[in-house]
């Protein structure tokens, strides 16, 4: 798994969305989860789900967060290089993780949290230095709308559905998640496809029509595993 992963950092997200097309996967892409205040990051790991249901006002309540159930304890369950996704529903009027729950989520070395919701502290966050994909932020804390349940369990997040243990890729085109047992293959067809995506790179700024180029015909795909074998 450690040399899928290493090979997963150079794939992009819109190629694992098409790899997985490949397999009839169309649902891989979660909506409304984009990085949050910085560029030019691409994170890979399994995934480390939490879960959050509409507000049960006798429930979520300030007291709630020192309940054995709730964030804090989730966040000292999180492996190290965890990617953690969480499903808040895409509730967009209270923040789930502030500044101080984000440091101890570096602090435990947890590579990325992700969510279809908002942040809060955003100044806060962003000095934690956690890579975080979000809708961006709101002032209220999550009790305001939203009840923590529960972690490490199926849940849906911007439209996707996230298994523990699904392996999460995201970059500046959002993030997205492949289902454990075709890691593999989309590590694989995606390098292959980042190769001949960057020749048909070339061969564009070198002025080539695009019409039996992209997609290759059978005369550019013999060009392109000539260019292969000179490389």
């Amino acid at each position: 798994m450690a040399s899928t992963l290493d090979t997963l950092r150079n794939v992009t997200t819109g190629t694992i969305t098409t790899m997985l097309l490949k397999k009839g996967i169309r649902h891989a892409w979660m909506a409304g989860a984009m990085p949050l205040g910085f560029s030019g990051k691409r994170v890979v790991g399994e995934a480390f789900t939490l879960r959050f249901v509409p507000v049960r006002e006798d429930l979520a309540t300030p007291e709630s967060w020192s309940k054995p159930i709730s964030t804090r304890s989730a966040i000292e369950a999180m492996p190290e290089n965890a990617v953690v996704v969480a499903d808040a529903m895409g509730v967009t009027g209270a923040g789930i993780f502030g500044d101080i729950l984000c440091m101890r989520m570096v602090k435990r070395g947890v590579s990325a949290l992700i969510t279809d919701g908002v942040m809060r502290d955003r100044h806060g966050v962003l000095a934690t230095g956690l890579p975080v994909w979000c809708q961006g932020v709101a002032a209220p804390a999550s009790v305001n709308q939203l009840t923590f349940v529960g972690w490490n369990e199926p849940i849906g997040c911007g439209g996707c559905a996230i298994f523990p243990g699904d392996i999460i890729v995201a970059d500046d085109d959002g993030a997205v998640v492949i289902p454990k047992d075709l890691a593999d293959f989309v590590a694989h067809e995606g390098a292959e496809h980042e190769l001949l995506e960057s020749w048909l790179v070339q061969e564009v700024e070198k002025g080539a029509k695009l019409p039996g180029l992209y997609p290759p015909n059978d005369e550019n795909k013999k060009r392109y595993e000539e260019w292969k074998k000179s490389r």
